[in-house]
């Protein structure tokens, strides 16, 4: 009778797998896709062979420069970045049970964008790739900071706590940004195109810079997915699971800062990914974090990289910056997930 009860159980393990592993190799493809449509379309199109041209055998010619020099350092960044964002919003929705948080909750965003501030105004840093190490140095500190004051509560670390301290530094660091802003004019012209969030302007440097930071914080997500799937039973059950909790939170949300921070730092504050990319990804493979994590990683960049191609063709030979378009985007969804949260809570 056990041998018989099993093989449905273990048939429906094999069935759900097969489907996951479906899903990720369509999402695989959809990122193919975007990094395509990210080389060829553009204020001039290009076809599928001037971009394989271009990139194994350039030659000198327009379109040659064209892929290159413009079209793969924003298409390397927005991988790097897409990635990052969507990772980064798996894990903090897992760390602070809460399906709309996203990676400016802990303050992290803010602290990204302080340190740039302060780089601009302070050191007189005029270069992307110059404040980019303040914009990862600003992401660091703030999140130590969080966990810090959030681990001195009564309940330690818990998900409320990191909530409550993240908005409280959120809302401080916001203060001091808008302060020098409002003292310094070429600060603010400077910090104008960094806040905005996109991919234009950034050459491969920037994201050489950011990679050993996004390369950690996937490393650390990847140790501890097992362990947030536990996170997500309560603190009792995995503690009877016999999961360290305090080294779960504590590995998630060194994870989750230091992917935010490369990310904000690198491409500046881009909205809605983080928040919209683990919801998709649940929906198509479930709550295990192994999966959610993986098929997050792939829809992360294509998502970020269709935005930027899609602010690209909408006003040539202009282009709209990927975080406006991620915006549009995220702002009618935000609502519907409000909405949907109100209906379960009622």
């Amino acid at each position: 009778m056990t041998a018989l009860a099993s093989r449905p159980t273990r048939s429906r393990a094999s069935t759900r797998t097969g489907r996951r592993v479906i899903v990720t190799a369509g999402a695989a493809l959809v990122l193919l896709l975007a990094v395509l449509a990210s080389f060829a379309l553009g204020s001039r199109q290009l076809g599928v062979d001037a971009v394989w041209h271009a990139i194994v055998a350039p030659d000198g010619s327009d379109a040659s420069t064209i892929v290159r020099e413009l079209r793969t350092p924003r298409t390397a960044l927005g991988l790097a970045v897409g990635l990052a964002l969507a990772v980064a919003g798996v894990l903090f929705q897992a760390l602070t049970r809460n399906p709309l948080a996203e990676p400016r909750i802990l303050g992290i965003s803010a602290g990204a964008s302080f340190g740039v501030v302060l780089a601009i105004s302070v050191f007189g840093i005029g270069t992307l790739a110059g404040y980019v190490w303040f914009g990862i140095a600003g992401a660091l500190i703030a999140g130590l900071l969080v966990f810090a004051i959030a681990t001195r509560a009564r309940e330690g670390a818990s998900p409320v706590t990191l909530a409550l301290v993240g908005a409280a530094l959120d809302a401080s660091l916001a203060s001091g940004v808008y302060a020098l802003l409002s003292i310094d004019a070429r600060t603010f012209e400077e910090y104008r195109f960094w806040v905005v969030g996109g991919l234009a302007g950034r050459d491969l440097s920037v994201t050489a810079q950011v990679l050993p930071f996004v390369l950690a914080g996937l490393l650390l997500a990847a140790l501890v997915a097992r362990g947030l799937d536990a996170l997500a039973l309560g603190d009792d059950v995995a503690r009877g699971l016999g999961h360290r909790i305090g080294l779960i939170r504590l590995g998630g949300g060194l994870a989750a800062v230091l992917l935010t921070g490369a990310a904000v730092a690198a491409a500046g504050p881009v909205a809605f990914v983080g928040l919209a990319v683990p919801h998709l990804a649940r929906a198509l493979v479930g709550a295990d974090h192994r999966w959610t994590l993986a098929v997050s990683a792939l829809l992360g960049p294509a998502l970020l990289l269709g935005a930027d191609v899609v602010g690209r063709l909408v006003a040539p030979p202009g282009e709209i910056p990927a975080g406006i378009v991620t915006a549009l985007i995220g702002a009618p969804l935000l609502a519907l997930l409000v909405r949907r949260a109100r209906v379960v809570t009622a």
